[in-house]
């Protein structure tokens, strides 16, 4: 497959390109290639199974810290291994290996074929090859090869040194930098072969403030799917800016009111709360089993008007996006909430094909040694017209929370806590005092329902997000406008 540059250059496709790079990396030095898959795929199909894949994973990374002025740790491995999965009716069986080879991949197929009957024809024939659909949302570079370690090293000494004079009162910075890069490969039954090259960096700033024997904390970061170069000084400076600026606005934090009150969230991370209350409840393996309170609701009012809400893994160089998904489908831009009415859940393949509808490609996984699940990639609500100032002059008595720390959420019923790390009370409109110990408790369906005010300034996250689920975490996006919410339950330390 190759397209033509404006020069008349042939080029090859990006995906091509990535497949090119899984093999070098995961095939060729193991004496593999695509007739091996082919055949172990044809071992699994001997069998009557509904779908089967191979998932191929190589992930190089690293981590430096820096502590007290000093970078007391650094961290670097390489893991590889291959996946396999054989799927009949609703079951699912899985083997893994660190160990690619013929006899491994073979050995697996073997395994989980045993989860149906062997087929009335004996041995199946070879699914005809299909390459994945061509796309490049992010560089397919290794970040970690992208600064030398003198360069790392003074990049942690930088946001460091910046913190400590951006106020007298911080006491203590502690700062991350991490790097990795992640090489799959995906041959599914039906012949599909698509492969993607990820990159992911993060740098971390934790501070803490001291002011007449109190102390408070305050931390900021961000990255994405790209080189170590994004965090230049002005990067880092903003990330330090706010960090300090959290810590010190938390020294002067009054005990937080409770009650049900107005509650306006901030733009950007305060998404994590929709992604938590709203994002999980909407995941496909949730409501084909009908434990989702969004079960069977397509179609149906499920949040005020004006509310629509997406999950869109196809945003240039954002840390929860991804040419293909873990199973080889292209990633989409999927509406799931319009104008307040539900229109479809996350899928991946599996639930996908039996509620009958297309997988959304969301089946993620968080490694070759896990199975893939439908997992969000970045999710988001849309921006409504009012000014960010006029929401929050709209608060008779109430809270505005501009960022979050922790949550957790009950997929049956919705209902989560979140707590907020940085919040403000607010009366007649005005912002009085940054109050701490607030908890936002609620349930998603109904808080959709209570948003009165939609802000303008839709805004991602920085590029910190991290999503659990049955024990496999996966980096994710989240973003919203301003909001107010009315009549939320905040519990307080007052």
């Amino acid at each position: 497959m190759t397209s033509r540059s404006s020069s008349g250059t042939p080029q090859r496709a990006p995906t091509t390109q990535r497949i090119d790079v899984a093999r070098q990396l995961l095939l060729a030095p193991f004496g593999l290639d695509e007739t091996h898959l082919a055949r172990a795929l044809a071992d699994i199909r001997a069998h009557q199974v509904d779908d089967a894949d191979l998932y191929f994973q190589y992930t190089r990374s690293e981590g430096w810290s820096l502590e007290e002025g000093i970078v007391k740790t650094g961290s670097f491995s390489i893991d590889q291994g291959v996946g396999v999965r054989a799927v009949s009716g609703e079951k699912t069986a899985f083997a893994y290996s660190d160990d690619i080879s013929e006899a491994s991949l073979l050995d697996a197929a073997r395994t989980v074929r045993s989860i149906s009957a062997a087929a009335q024809s004996g041995k199946a024939r070879v699914a005809p090859k299909k390459i994945a659909s061509s796309r490049s949302l992010y560089p397919g570079v290794d970040p970690i090869a992208t600064l030398d370690s003198t360069a790392k090293v003074r990049l942690l000494e930088k946001a460091e040194q910046l913190a400590r004079a951006k106020d007298p009162r911080v006491v203590q910075v502690m700062a991350g930098l991490a790097s990795e890069y992640d090489v799959v490969l995906v041959a599914r039954a039906d012949g599909t072969l698509a492969a993607d090259v990820r990159p992911l960096v993060r740098l971390s700033i934790t501070v803490i403030a001291e002011q007449g024997g109190r102390r408070e904390m305050g931390s900021s970061g961000g990255g994405g799917r790209f080189g170590l170069a994004y965090f230049d000084d002005a990067q880092i400076g903003q990330y330090v800016h706010e960090a300090v600026n959290a810590a010190l606005v938390n020294l002067d934090a009054r005990p937080a009111p409770a009650g049900e009150m107005t509650v306006v969230l901030g733009p950007g991370w305060p998404g994590v709360l929709l992604h938590e209350a709203v994002g999980h409840g909407l995941e496909g393996d949730f409501n084909r089993k009908g434990s989702s309170a969004f079960s069977g609701r397509i179609g149906q009012r499920v949040a005020a008007k004006g509310v629509t809400v997406l999950d869109d893994g196809t945003l240039q160089d954002r840390r929860g996006s991804l040419n293909v998904d873990d199973e080889g489908h292209a990633t989409q831009k999927n509406v799931l909430i319009e104008d307040g009415i539900l229109k479809g859940y996350i899928q991946d393949s599996l639930n996908a094909r039996l509620m009958g509808v297309a997988p959304t490609g969301n089946g993620r996984r968080e490694s070759y040694a896990h199975i893939p699940m439908p997992r969000m990639t970045n999710t988001y609500m849309l921006g409504g017209d009012k000014d960010p100032q006029e929401i929050v002059a709209s608060i008779k008595k109430g809270l505005y929370a501009t960022n979050f720390g922790g949550g957790q959420v009950d997929i049956t019923s919705g209902k989560f806590v979140f707590s907020a790390s940085e919040a403000y009370w607010v009366e007649n409109g005005k912002i009085l005092y940054p109050v701490k110990g607030a908890t936002i408790v609620g349930s998603g369906p109904e808080s959709l329902k209570k948003v009165s005010m939609i802000g303008n300034d839709m805004r991602l996250d920085s590029g910190v997000g991290t999503c659990g689920k049955e024990g496999q975490s996966v980096p994710v996006g989240v973003g919203q406008p301003t909001l107010r919410i009315d009549g939320l339950t905040v519990g307080g330390t007052a």
